[in-house]
């Protein structure tokens, strides 16, 4: 008997999602549990397991398609055996309980939104109850607020003679010159139109066009939304001594391997940011309009990085955990990133981020705040240089230490510089004492 292939619930929050890949095509075998299709939610991209063994009869969801779960999105069977050239009108199929009967066009009232798209109304003010939703039983989907969000565009307004771009050959394009230089006049040439916002790739140059992935679409959206329309960065840099820190990562690292779990020196930071957030939670806010929301808790995202683009997994409940606790998070969701086995939910919750730059040798950086979060803590690579201390009778001393930079970037409507120094200065403590 055919076994249908459906659209799983890829979090607690989470109801839809992009079918970004097949993995399998019609007439492929696939062995139970053999992943058959990747789904994109947000960043991050989620392997769907295929439910049993057999071959790919039937795909009928498109790649790029966005659709809920309970859709049924392929059916695997022995070769040969019929299967029906559409889905069925029935969204839930036999592995999954049928939803109620819904109206063809939900009430604004009883409308459901899902994360993306009450993330989008909150982020644009947008009143979704304006909107016509195509989605299933009229729901307002991703692709409907985004084409409302192109509608609502005006054509900007002429600027005044004193805000326009200079003319010259000092602001123009080598190529433009050489261009006009080669042409031939004309009789009478129109009047220059508008200048594109985007220049297209020049024709006299040779290239090849590298498509944007939905998630460097996605990351760059974030990035652009935090540091130009959100949220004043500003930065402060620490320079901290790892030699402590160092010493019990080497005496215990052994120790730590044989109960199974990889100690890095990213648990360390991760230590540190939590003390750090508890001693100022205001670096632990997210800002509102009505105040700042303080969170209980201090879940701390990792920055990971892939091979296209960057994904931040969340420790939940950091501050419950110890050295070999955060270390195993650490170690789990880092692995569980690079191999595309996270869940939507392991990406939600965040409270502060930290990223750690100094693994591919960076030694200082200026990271953008992961929105709606306040702040960021940046740390770069760990190098021995040379120093002055002071000895116990107050001599200063050349010596040789592993030193690193790390920084705090922060929302100056929520803090202040003292207060991002104050929360430094706990930071550095933490790993210059570490016990």
């Amino acid at each position: 008997m055919p076994t249908n292939v459906i659209m799983p619930q890829l979090g607690e929050s989470v109801v839809e999602g992009t079918l970004s890949r097949w993995l399998k095509q019609v007439g492929e075998r696939v062995e139970e549990f053999e992943p058959i299709a990747e789904v994109t939610t947000d960043k991050v991209d989620t392997e769907i397991p295929a439910p049993a063994s057999g071959v790919v009869l039937a795909i009928y969801v498109a790649e790029g398609q966005t659709v809920e779960r309970g859709t049924l999105l392929a059916v695997i069977g022995e070769p040969d055996e019929p299967v029906a050239a559409t889905p069925s009108a029935t969204p839930a199929q036999k592995h999954v309980t049928a939803p109620e009967p819904k109206p063809a066009q939900a009430s604004p009232s009883a409308q459901r939104y899902s994360p993306v798209v009450a993330r989008m109304a909150a982020e644009h003010n947008i009143d979704l109850t304006r909107i016509r939703g195509t989605g299933l039983g009229g729901r307002v989907t991703k692709k409907d607020v985004e084409a409302y969000l192109a509608a609502q565009k005006q054509p900007a307004a002429e600027l005044a003679p004193w805000e326009q771009p200079g003319g010259g050959d000092l602001f123009k394009p080598t190529d433009e010159i050489f261009a006009a230089a080669n042409a031939k006049p004309a009789a009478s040439a129109p009047p220059p139109s508008a200048a594109p916002t985007q220049a297209p790739p020049s024709a006299a140059l040779s290239g090849t066009l590298l498509p944007h992935s939905a998630m460097r679409r996605a990351i760059a959206k974030h990035m652009v939304e935090s540091k130009l329309h959100t949220a004043p960065h500003v930065t402060t840099v620490f320079e901290v001594d790892m030699t402590r820190t160092m010493a019990h990562w080497k005496a215990n690292e052994a120790n730590f391997a044989a109960q199974g779990v990889r100690l890095t020196l990213t648990a360390y930071f991760v230590a540190a940011v939590v003390r750090a957030a508890q001693a100022q939670p205001i670096l632990n806010s997210r800002w509102t309009d009505d105040g700042l929301f303080v969170p209980k808790v201090v879940n701390v995202g990792m920055a990971v990085a892939l091979e296209d683009g960057l994904i931040v997994p969340v420790i939940k409940n950091a501050q419950d955990l110890n050295l070999i606790g955060l270390a195993r998070q650490v170690t789990d969701l880092a692995a569980r990133a690079r191999a595309k086995q996270l869940k939507p939910d392991d990406l939600q919750g965040g409270t502060i981020t930290l990223t750690n730059h100094g693994v591919s040798g960076s030694l200082l950086a200026t990271p953008i705040i992961n929105q709606p979060q306040s702040a960021i803590v940046g740390v770069g690579a760990v190098t021995k240089r040379p120093v002055v201390i002071t000895d116990a009778e107050g001599n200063d001393l050349l010596a040789i230490r592993p030193m690193l930079y790390a920084t705090l970037t922060f929302d100056h409507r929520v803090a202040d510089g003292a207060l991002g120094d104050a929360f430094m200065r706990v930071f550095k403590e933490t790993l210059e004492n570490w016990q």
